[in-house]
């Protein structure tokens, strides 16, 4: 039963994908770019209509039919002048506009020119249209299409901007820290009692090989792993790639790292694995899969090489099953190439093994035995599932403001989870297939302190401690109900319903329950900020941030935090923080209605867009500093962890804000 709730929450989640992305207009975009002189660029975006369907022309018509346009926003580009066909458009009188018509058939190239002007210039265009035949027309439906161009000609660009992370993805890491976690993964996928007891014994049956092709064979096991692991996630990623370009890959792993479907299902496969591993129930993959995979690992050569890895990628599903996922996960937040690099990374580190003691047949005498430890290993990862898991769920509640795990309920559950897992080191707590044993050794002894080392650093976050090292995964301190801290229980009081210990006269959207950073009241609106700044004097410090951001999280436990930036922000500065991905509906009168006709509803995507249309930037956090009437003071600054160069970027500004 078990194993089929498992199987059926994977194809809910693959389904759940599908759906996503979509969409019931039989229109598909493709873009590819071209340069015409110096930094100069034409984007030409090619339409595929399927069936009897077509859509408008650039117009523009007035009160007639929509016309398809082109907006072009995204960093270090600007366009040049509008939109144009490049194919022929059919025009005829229309009874029903009564008027003349363009109509575009498949095939349609819609172009616009852009320049760049930094070194690493991304374009986004949105693309609007409609789709109609002789008796329907179904409702405007617009795309982004991303295209990264190259650099400008003699372009310099700031630290800070490169540094700067995407909107509304997690990470921050470098890409050689995410494949070093991998590859640590890989190593304890080994220990799992799935895997490990096939190591000696797969490794004895290549020694063992009558035609002397036993190394050879080895390492071509080692191969058939990495590709089994590799090939199908790359194929899959790759045709979305080929079929929707960059922009369709990109928004799949957006949604994925920000939308509440697949985060509450990730978070409940995790709860599942979990108590997979404390013993509840087995899940495996179908017994007639793995029998017959074995069958065919019996013919020898290639063949049966081939099969005998991919026995074993299916016998140890149940161990390194969660372990994939955890991976693939975490590097789904960052750059499209990163899930394919992270997980070759991974079955590298998890097949070398195979290849290495079918080498040295002389280590194998240095593997300890299998026994108890094997269960205890996966006992132990039971428990990291859990707290790993609940980082999904956390993402939700933030994005979409349910206040379900404010940062004490979620700093109770990992104290708690911890204190188990040290308990369970200790021999205190047994689950069903542990095996009894009359004392602990020496390294769960030291595995026990470390752990419950870590349960007393997390203990004062409950009073409010910012526990730094945890900043990224945790929800923002500003979440908190209890704070013993005086700063902080001033800052609960901002967008709370009694605002009269908030120095500013913030008044819109503070009943959203949006947090500003500790211990720096502010501003949610731009405007008020800036009306405010007209009175007081002072710059305005736009904080773009994120409910769901790591990095911003990180920002303000380690740079924000420090009592020099937070007094000069407080006394120099208006601060207003523009929260990016909240889905939160604001009223109507603050609806944003784009050029193209579409209706900008919620507070995230309304701020996204001013952020990229006025400030020509797409990242999170970023930190701009503006006069009064919105103009910049300084060159803007992204995810940088340098205290003193945000501090010298803080002095300089008021210098220059003052001149």
């Amino acid at each position: 039963m078990f194993k089929k709730l498992f199987l059926s929450t994977v194809a809910l989640l693959v389904g759940c994908v599908a759906f996503a992305q979509m969409e019931e207009n039989p229109v598909s975009w493709s873009g590819k770019v071209e340069k015409l002189s110096g930094n100069l660029y034409e984007i030409v975006l090619t339409g595929e209509i399927s069936g009897d369907w077509h859509i408008y022309d650039l117009g523009p018509y007035t009160d007639g039919p929509i016309a398809t346009s082109v907006v072009v926003a995204g960093k270090e580009v600007k366009a040049v002048g509008e939109a144009y066909l490049k194919t022929a458009s059919h025009r005829a009188y229309d009874e029903n506009f009564k008027m003349e018509i363009g109509t575009c058939e498949s095939g349609v190239q819609v172009a616009q020119k852009v320049e760049v002007t930094g070194e690493a210039p991304v374009a986004k265009l949105t693309i609007e249209w409609q789709t109609c035949n002789n008796g329907a027309c179904l409702p405007p439906t617009d795309e982004e299409i991303t295209v990264k161009l190259p650099a400008a000609e003699g372009a310099v660009v700031a630290a800070a901007e490169e540094k700067a992370a995407p909107v509304k993805k997690e990470g921050g890491k470098s890409i050689w820290a995410v494949i070093l976690e991998a590859i640590a993964w890989g190593f304890v996928a080994l220990l799992t009692p799935c895997v490990f007891p096939m190591v000696p014994m797969t490794v004895s049956f290549f020694i063992k090989s009558k035609d002397g092709k036993g190394k050879l064979y080895a390492s071509l096991y080692g191969f058939f792993i990495v590709a089994l692991y590799t090939v199908p996630i790359a194929v899959i990623i790759l045709l979305t790639y080929i079929l929707g370009g960059d922009a369709v890959t990109a928004d799949i792993f957006n949604w994925l790292a920000t939308h509440w479907i697949p985060n509450i299902i990730f978070f409940i496969i995790f709860m599942v694995f979990a108590a997979s591993f404390f013993g509840a129930f087995e899940i495996t993959m179908p017994s007639w899969m793995v029998n017959k995979t074995d069958a065919k690992s019996d013919k020898g050569g290639l063949v049966g090489v081939f099969f005998m890895a991919l026995t074993l990628v299916l016998v140890s599903f149940s161990c390194t099953g969660p372990i994939v996922s955890s991976v693939l996960i975490k590097s789904t937040q960052g750059e499209i190439w990163e899930p394919i690099i992270t997980m070759f990374a991974f079955s590298a580190a998890f097949a070398l093994p195979f290849t290495v003691f079918a080498f040295a047949p002389s280590l194998l005498k240095d593997l300890p035995k299998s026994g108890g430890w094997l269960n205890s290993v996966k006992v132990v990862l039971g428990f990291i599932e859990v707290a790993l898991g609940l980082k999904f769920l956390s993402v939700a509640d933030q994005v979409y403001q349910w206040n379900l795990l404010d940062r004490e309920v979620y700093l109770a559950i990992w104290i708690v989870v911890f204190s188990l897992l040290g308990l369970y080191l200790l021999g205190k707590l047994r689950f069903a297939h542990d095996t009894p044993e009359d004392h602990i050794s020496v390294k769960r002894l030291f595995l026990a302190i470390a752990v419950f080392s870590f349960v007393v650093y997390m203990i004062p976050g409950m009073w409010g401690a910012p526990l730094k090292a945890l900043s990224g995964y945790l929800p923002p301190i500003e979440s908190m109900d209890f704070n013993l801290s005086k700063q902080n229980v001033v800052m609960q009081q901002v967008g709370a319903a009694d605002h009269h210990n908030n120095p500013y006269p913030a008044k819109k959207f503070t009943d959203m329950g949006l947090k500003h950073i500790d211990g720096i009241p502010g501003f949610f609106d731009l405007q008020e900020a800036l009306e405010y700044s007209k009175t007081a004097g002072k710059p305005v410090f736009i904080d773009f941030t994120g409910a769901a951001c790591v990095n911003c999280r990180e920002m303000e436990s380690r740079v924000f935090s420090d009592p020099q930036i937070k007094e000069i922000l407080n006394n120099q500065f208006v601060f207003v923080s523009l929260y990016g991905d909240v889905k939160t509906e604001v009223a109507e009168s603050d609806w944003v209605t784009l050029p193209n006709g579409k209706v900008l509803k919620s507070l995230g995507k309304i701020n996204t867009n001013f952020i990229m249309e006025k400030y020509k930037v797409n990242a999170m956090p970023y930190y701009i500093i503006t006069d009064a009437q919105g103009n910049q003071v300084v060159e803007p600054r992204g995810y940088d962890l340098d205290k003193d160069a945000f501090k010298k970027f803080l002095e300089n500004a008021v210098e220059t804000f003052n001149k």
